[in-house]
């Protein structure tokens, strides 16, 4: 009972409050501009009328959720769920079922960056995710969506400084200051700067993120501006392996403590990544109807990519899960040296146009972009035998006996996308995209050289209509395409191999509604793409096995009166493989998806201290499949999360004050079971946690 005397505690505090109203107070209600269609490249359009599934998770959710890294994402994002995502490495998400592509899935203000790495969020504005159709808007990705961190840029003077900690050790200061100067305002400035410990839940798995970075920008008159922006952050913990199937049975989570990291060698080194990223982007409005951009980017990163990896069991025979005994072969993994380098230049023209007595808005334009990856040899050796209580100890063994591999990838994408206004409630949505890909890769013995030239056009198609003034239906088709490459590990026979490229197709059907209360959306999709899958006995071979066939519904609705807000999102999903190799694998469901997700959310502005808002968050994820033949699963769980808010004014200064209870019930259960490499892991909830931080706004 003494695990749950807080969410007593906090529920009669909510009803207590409520009992208190006092009618002649006031509610505090914050107006906020519509969020727009940007994600999609559809600037000037409100999200509410666009004829696809988008979600803006601006800063105040940000602050309020204590998010500070990209895997905390799931927590808030609707459609987003965990895949692979453990401490102290990089993020992994699925959406609508499919997971992200780190080198093709995510955007930085737009523009194509590699998540191979810790994004920093110390100065993101917001996260910006699309579900589905992102073949119009990416040349190579993955059907699930996009991510689009937003960058923040000037926008007045802003002064704030931010002290967080939590409950097992981590804390940070982070400052975001910011202003303009010149005639009439015309130079703005931004400096975002943090310095964190991280000390999580987790054994063995402290580290240190830092990050810096200025933005700038110059309005030289009332048709064109310059903004620029730099960015360093670096980032070291030890990461977290995950647990397993324990021989033919997956063990039962309450028996698991989830603080254990199973990579706490003596020898163990974090994980270190660093990160250098700038851009520069000019618009222009040439006339009163047309506008013209020039956008380019830079990233650059290097990783120190070091672990004790636990990786099958030898002693029965079984690569794909740990002994029954609840010990496992345990590798010493070291990639010292990776670097990676993003560049990319979007031109682009668009603006209003009139033809055939409609009014069209329209943009045209070419991004050109160039991947570059050199990971040099690496370790990957057997060391001995480790056991899930942590308590093994091995000797390392450092020794270079894998090759690394070189590569480059140069795109040229050309797009177009117009919405054709028929009436003024009734549109049709068009975007085209070609595509030429070269791809070049070799192994650092000079091995398994990759020359590959691939060609391809994703269309889109859309029609909307607007019911109501506030009410919009929508049909959408597009298409995608991916292109993948076998990992170059040593289990697999075909290291470095790339696979014929895979078109994936997406129908999506959807109403969306908003009002001053209540905004509400309901999408039916369905989405078909070939399925790359590894086939292990026990060497891996990483082939296309036929297809994946993806269909659900979305629903999403938040309603707000008087002192009470309500939010939610649903997701079920049905998806499943067609047209295998072994036909018994038809209708056989993939591994590590929710059959369902649910998030609700109750919030409390207390009437009797209008300043102080609670909120509850509950959390619910369907079962998953361990194994690909679906005779493993990890049961669905539930999670209950607190958090207050408390603004004080001062005149020349305000203060914010959170408080937040992540787990609030120290729920035991696995989170995700993430199939990786031919082998199962099952990454458990944290623990219960708390969380706090106080933010100075001048």
């Amino acid at each position: 009972m003494a695990q749950h005397s807080f969410v007593f505690t906090w529920l009669w505090a909510v009803a207590a409050a409520a009992a208190a109203q006092d009618a002649a107070q006031t509610v505090t209600v914050t107006g906020r501009a519509p969020a727009s269609a940007a994600v999609a490249g559809f600037d000037d359009t409100p999200l509410s009328r666009a004829p696809f599934s988008a979600t803006v998770i601006g800063p105040a959710t940000l602050d309020d959720a204590g998010i500070s890294n990209l895997a905390d994402a799931t927590r808030v994002g609707p459609g987003l769920s965990d895949a692979y995502n453990a401490v102290g490495y990089w993020s992994n998400f699925t959406v609508r079922g499919f997971a992200l592509d780190q080198r093709n899935n995510y955007r930085r203000d737009g523009l194509p960056i590699n998540a191979e790495t810790s994004l920093w969020l110390g100065n993101k504005q917001s996260i910006d995710v699309l579900r589905g159709t992102s073949g119009m808007q990416a040349g190579v990705s993955a059907p699930g969506g996009l991510v689009n961190l937003v960058v923040k840029r000037p926008n007045g003077a802003h002064w704030s400084a931010t002290l967080a900690g939590e409950s097992d050790g981590s804390y940070g200061l982070a400052l975001d200051l910011g202003n303009r100067a010149g005639p009439d305002g015309s130079i703005g400035w931004r400096l975002s700067a943090e310095a964190t410990h991280l000390d999580p839940p987790l054994n063995s798995a402290r580290g240190q993120r830092q990050g810096i970075a200025a933005a700038g920008e110059w309005r030289v008159d009332a048709g064109k501006r310059l903004e620029a922006e730099i960015e360093f952050n670096r980032q070291s913990q030890p990461s977290q392996p995950g647990f397993s199937m324990l021989g033919n049975r997956v063990p039962d989570a309450r028996d698991i403590d989830p603080r254990i990291n199973l990579n706490n060698q003596p020898w163990s080194l974090p994980v270190v990544f660093t990160g250098q990223t700038a851009s520069l982007r000019w618009t222009q409005r040439l006339s009163t109807d047309l506008n013209l951009s020039a956008h380019a980017m830079t990233q650059r990163l290097r990783t120190d990519d070091r672990i004790a990896f636990p990786f099958g069991c030898s002693a029965e025979n079984a690569f794909d899960r740990y002994c029954s005994d609840g010990s496992f072969d345990l590798y010493d993994f070291r990639s010292e040296g990776e670097h990676r380098r993003n560049d990319a230049l979007d031109l682009g023209i668009g603006g209003r146009a009139s033809l055939l007595a409609r009014e069209h808005r329209w943009r045209a334009g070419v991004l050109v972009a160039r991947q570059r990856s050199d990971q040099p040899r690496e370790a990957f050796n057997l060391v001995g035998t480790g056991t899930i209580d942590g308590r093994s100890v091995t000797s390392p063994d450092p020794s270079l006996t894998a090759e690394g591999v070189a590569r480059d990838e140069r795109s040229t994408e050309w797009y177009a996308r117009d919405q054709w206004m028929l009436t003024p409630g009734a549109s049709v949505w068009l975007g085209l995209r070609h595509t030429r890909l070269a791809r070049q890769s070799v192994a650092t013995d000079g091995s398994n050289s990759i020359d590959v030239r691939q060609s391809f056009t994703t269309p889109f198609l859309a029609a909307s209509l607007l019911l109501r003034e506030r009410t919009t239906v929508y049909v959408s088709g597009g298409e995608g395409i991916e292109s993948a490459v076998a990992p170059n590990l040593p289990i697999y026979t075909n290291p470095g191999q790339a696979l014929p490229a895979q078109k994936s197709r997406q129908l999506e059907a959807g109403i969306k509604h908003e009002a001053d209360a209540l905004t509400a959306g309901a999408v039916l999709f369905d989405i078909r793409r070939p399925l790359v899958t590894d086939l292990c006995t026990p060497g891996c071979t990483r082939l296309i096995d036929g297809k994946q066939h993806h269909r659900g519904i979305e629903l999403d609705a938040a309603w707000h009166g008087g002192p009470w807000s309500v939010q939610g999102s649903a997701t079920v999903l049905r998806a499943t493989r067609e047209r295998s190799i072994d036909p018994a694998n038809d209708a056989l469901k993939p591994t590590n998806v929710p059959e369902r997700t649910l998030r609700a959310q109750l919030g409390y502005q207390v009437l009797t201290l209008p300043e102080l808002t609670l909120t509850s968050t509950v959390v619910n994820e369907g079962p998953r499949f361990v194994l690909p033949d679906n005779s493993a699963s990890i049961p669905a769980w539930t999670r209950l999360d607190l958090a207050a808010r408390l603004l004080q004014q001062h005149a020349s200064h305000a203060l914010t004050w959170r408080l937040g209870l992540d787990n609030a019930t120290n729920r035991r259960a696995w989170r995700e079971s993430p199939y990786q490499f031919g082998h199962v892991y099952l990454y458990p909830l944290a623990p219960r946690t708390w969380r706090a931080s106080v933010t100075a706004t001048f």
